[in-house]
């Protein structure tokens, strides 16, 4: 097994876990579970972003697609987590 099946075998099993974490988000017993379920969603794309960099050997660009989404990703919860915050649903 080379390098390249690896890390598309470790992506696959990641979007099985990304799965995981949609039944979460979906039939979520509150907001703050929800929450916490889509963050842990756009941490597991990250990685299978950089992964993807991996395999198709250009992880400089990858790695900058990845950077950005990191940084919507934790604004979106914060803001996300501020606004339920106020409305009193947590």
């Amino acid at each position: 097994m080379n390098l390249e099946q690896f890390f598309l075998t470790i992506s696959i099993i990641l979007g099985l876990f990304v799965l995981l974490c949609l039944y979460r988000v979906v039939f979520g017993p509150g907001v703050f579970n929800r929450l916490v379920g889509t963050s842990v969603i756009g941490t597991k794309t990250l990685i299978i972003l950089v992964l993807i960099g991996f395999i198709y050997k250009r992880i400089d660009m990858f790695v900058d697609i990845s950077l950005v989404y990191a940084l919507l990703n934790f604004i979106v919860t914060l803001a996300a987590a501020k606004y339920f915050q106020r409305k009193g649903a947590m």
